[in-house]
């Protein structure tokens, strides 16, 4: 039985027996208020190539009333099961259907989201069909490259706007509230979209230089419309159309765009064609630092390159979603890097600090795989949105730029914009158009980087006389093993890459040369740089213009531990720290090695961004990679080091307010609980630093965790936030108390009564989990694994996702953890995407004992 799956064979068998010319939609959201079931009516109209064949389309509903072919009425008993609904007796040419069903609202993300806000008590709704969900909402035939237009007619509550991917118009009938949108473009079912409810909007456009003038939209909730920073927003999304216009050529395909903060999104956004949702945390109610700004402007600018390089061209199958995905991102930070007025120009060091840092996670993991992953079905696909779809793809295309050169690169996606506009295609067809632009042959290229797993190392060889002087020169690439449990050979691919050679001028180590060159095989001379005098640090990948590993040779290392914040750079500065995570997490560098680096060089790091995942991944190194006897002293170590740090920062500043949340994280003694209070009450202070409701909850949270505060502080924060925001805070915070009642609450909420909201249910494992109560969590392990198929099998997919990889023993660093971990695997039978989820999180704590034996060597 499919159940609500769908194999790439039937995706390709309809394909070739239909096409789809449109969808009338009608939706009755009238009830919405109350919530429950509404009323859907769908009527499509397709084409069959074969006179009496049988197909099905896709349905996700509670009940269906009516299912009308070709004006017979079908015995809905009979051909509605497994979300599907039978279609025989096809006509050859025109078929006409007709579909009358109740659908659900939901509380998970999927489908048509319900949200109740606790400051009107009003519903707002939106919807999220990525991957297959719009059959949640309408009778489709769920796939991406069955391409139709779609009308819509909505009948909503009076005061409610209502939003689609068409131009928003006047209600037909006040009374009523019947809102009939004119039909799309020809566009995919799953980036078909409806947001409704009072939203509060900002209007303005975008002025092309050549006339064209496109309507802007920016909508939250009202509760939100005084945080909401519309102008900004504007601005970002402006320089975006300037830019991916003149690089695409292509003037942007739809009617208007509108943004759309909403709530209890899943993902960062979703690039609904001219109606794009994103989460509404991007509209920050505290104060925030540049990087999440910077992190927004890049979630907006990915979501405009959809428009076209998703919405406008749209893959075949999912199998190239990578594609899809690589595309957006490395062009959003193209354009942050390279555009005219750009407040972000040192993007690609956020790329190199955070993306990149996933992407070699993930690629090291036992489920890594090929970028252009083999797809069988919706099931491999609702797993597969990972560090390689997004970050690995996208390094590999800057790889590619690197390698076509960016002129041809961007000369070769404006024919293939032109070539296959409101089409789908197939990866082929952009390398096609890339060859011809380039003159490159691209299928070994192809091959190496797009159709293998696993990740290169790069070292250099350096070879010097009695003066110093350079004798040879050369750079070894390394293919590792790939994970146990994964699929493929190990493999060696052509490079395009940047030696930078660095000196120290006046205490800074400057960049004194660059060469860039092809590297392949196992060692690559450089003659170029042979008679040279040796530098202070050679780095490999400067700029970051491929995807590998890489490590310094003795000299460069011995400098840049030295010399690390030195850098007049940040790109090459957070190369080396991701160098420095990377051994960490390879067991290469001991964690009390990497702290002292890290303590070292911090406090002259200038981007803010590189600070903050500094932050993160000292933290984490303390709680997973560190020997346990050593764990209380290094934690004590870094605390202390926070308030150091917080007590020296400028006031007011960026750096300040990252570091009071870090001191916030780890605070643990007596005194600094203490302070931690007295800060949160006013009765201390820090010049500068603003304690606002955000920050507030940090506080919080962190005293609940150790037990300093309770039950009462959480509802007295609760009142002075009686938010949604603020519930989430609440929810994270009961779940942290340090007590077994407070666990086993929490535990229940998620796992046995399972009707919690998505954001809520989030909220409540991040709270859960947490570091300083490995003991108190220990009796979980074994409840997860009786658990957590069973999870699997009746929740909703997003839901599912969050316990199987929130509430995983993850903490349980032990032998005990493993061993029960594949006794599960090896009896319980779960499904492909489960088994891969559960697979990833072992390996995280198989390389958490690997590094905690190399931070033990270290202390003998």
């Amino acid at each position: 039985m499919p159940g609500t799956n769908l194999t790439r064979e039937e995706a390709q068998q309809r394909a070739k027996l239909l096409t789809v010319d449109s969808y009338e939609i009608e939706l009755d959201l009238s009830g919405a208020q109350e919530g429950g079931t509404y009323r859907s009516v769908t009527t499509v109209r397709f084409r069959s190539a074969e006179a009496g064949a049988a197909t099905f389309i896709d349905l996700v509903a509670p009940s269906v009333h009516e299912a009308v072919l070709n004006g017979k009425a079908l015995d809905v008993a009979a051909v509605f099961r497994d979300s599907r609904i039978a279609l025989e007796h096809l006509a050859a040419g025109d078929n006409e259907l007709r579909v009358v069903a109740d659908c659900a609202y939901t509380n998970t993300g999927e489908g048509l989201h319900r949200f109740v806000d606790p400051v009107d008590q009003q519903a707002y709704l939106y919807t999220q069909f990525e991957v297959p969900d719009a059959r949640r909402v309408f009778a489709s035939f769920e796939q991406p490259d069955l391409k139709a237009t779609f009308q819509f007619t909505v009948t909503a509550p009076e005061g409610w706007t209502v939003i689609s991917n068409s131009p928003t118009p006047a209600p037909e009938d006040v009374k009523d509230n019947v809102w009939r949108f004119e039909p799309t473009p020809r566009i995919s079912t799953y980036i078909t979209a409806l947001i409704a409810g009072p939203y509060h909007a900002v209007h303005s456009s975008y002025e092309g230089k050549d006339g064209q003038s496109v309507p802007l939209g920016i909508y939250c909730r009202p509760s939100l419309a005084e945080f909401l920073d519309a102008d900004a927003i504007f601005e970002v999304t402006r320089q975006g159309f300037d830019w991916f216009q003149e690089k695409f050529a292509y003037d942007y395909p739809f009617a208007k765009y509108d943004q759309l903060f909403v709530p209890e999104f899943n993902a960062g956004a979703m690039e609904n064609a001219g109606a794009v949702t994103i989460r509404d945390q991007y509209v920050f109610r505290s104060k925030v630092t540049d990087a999440a700004y910077e992190v927004r402007a890049e979630t907006i600018l990915h979501e405009l390159a959809h428009m076209w390089f998703g919405d406008l061209v749209t893959m075949e199958w999912w199998n190239d979603l990578w594609l899809n995905e690589s595309f957006a991102t490395y062009t959003s930070i193209a354009c942050q890097a390279y555009a005219e007025g750009s407040k972000w120009p040192h993007a690609w060091t956020t790329f190199a600090n955070s993306m990149k840092t996933w992407a070699y996670r993930q690629d090291q993991l036992p489920s890594t795989h090929p970028i252009m992953a083999d797809i069988r079905d919706l099931d491999d696909v609702l797993v597969n949105f990972d560090g390689i779809t997004y970050a690995k793809g996208a390094s590999v295309l800057k790889q590619l730029v690197a390698y076509v050169g960016m002129d041809a690169f961007f000369k070769g996606v404006q024919a293939y914009f032109k070539a296959h506009a409101f089409g789908n295609t197939r990866l082929s067809d952009l390398l096609g158009a890339l060859e011809e632009t380039s003159g490159r042959d691209l299928t070994a290229w192809s091959k190496a980087w797009l159709e293998t797993a696993g990740i290169n190392i790069l070292r250099p060889e350096i070879e010097t006389d009695a003066q110093g002087v350079i004798t040879a020169f050369g750079v070894r690439q390394e293919a590792p093993a790939l994970p146990a449990g994964a699929k493929g050979e190990p493999v060696l691919r052509p490079h395009r890459i940047a030696i930078g050679l660095y000196d120290l001028r006046d205490g800074l180590l400057t960049r004194t040369d660059r060469i860039e060159l092809d590297i392949d095989g196992g060692l690559t001379q450089v003659p170029e740089l042979v008679g040279r005098a040796r530098p202070a640090v050679v780095l490999l990948n400067d700029d970051d213009l491929s995807y590998a590993k890489v490590r310094l040779d003795e000299v460069s290392l011995s400098n840049v531990t030295a010399y690390l914040g030195d850098f007049t750079e940040s790109l090459p500065r957070a190369l080396c720290w991701a160098s420095a995570w990377d051994m960490t997490r390879d067991g290469e560098l001991a964690t009390r090695d990497y702290l002292s680096l890290v303590l070292s060089g911090i406090g002259k790091e200038s981007d803010i961004g590189v600070v903050q995942s500094l932050h993160r991944q000292v933290k984490l190194a303390i709680d997973l990679y560190a020997d346990p006897a050593w764990r209380e002293q290094g934690l004590a170590t870094w605390t202390e080091a926070t308030l150091e740090h917080l007590r020296a920062a400028a006031p007011g500043s960026d750096h300040q307010l990252a570091w009071a949340r870090a001191f916030a994280a780890t605070a643990r003694t007596e005194g600094q609980l203490t302070y931690l209070s007295a800060l949160l009450d006013g009765s201390a202070e820090v010049e500068g630093l603003v304690v606002d409701t955000e920050l507030r909850w940090a506080f919080l949270e962190r005293l609940v965790a150790t037990g300093v505060a309770g039950e009462a502080a959480i509802e007295a924060e609760l009142e002075r936030d009686a938010t949604a925001a603020g519930q989430r805070h609440a929810a994270t915070a009961r779940a942290a108390r340090p007590t077994a009642e407070a666990k086993a609450q929490a535990w229940a909420s998620v796992v046995e009564s399972g009707d919690l909201p998505n954001a809520v249910q989030e909220a409540v494992i991040g709270g859960f989990v947490q570091s300083d109560q490995v003991e108190l969590l220990a009796p979980y392990t074994q409840k997860y694994f009786a658990a957590v198929k069973e999870v699997w099998d009746t929740r909703s997919h997003e839901i599912a996702q969050q316990v199987a990889v929130g509430l995983y023993p993850s903490l349980q660093v032990s032998r005990a953890t493993l061993d029960a971990t594949d006794a599960w695997l090896a009896s319980a039978e779960p499904n492909a995407g489960l088994r891969r989820l559960v697979s990833e999180a072992r390996a995280g704590v198989e390389r958490a004992l690997k590094a905690r034996a190399a931070d033990a060597a270290a202390a003998s």
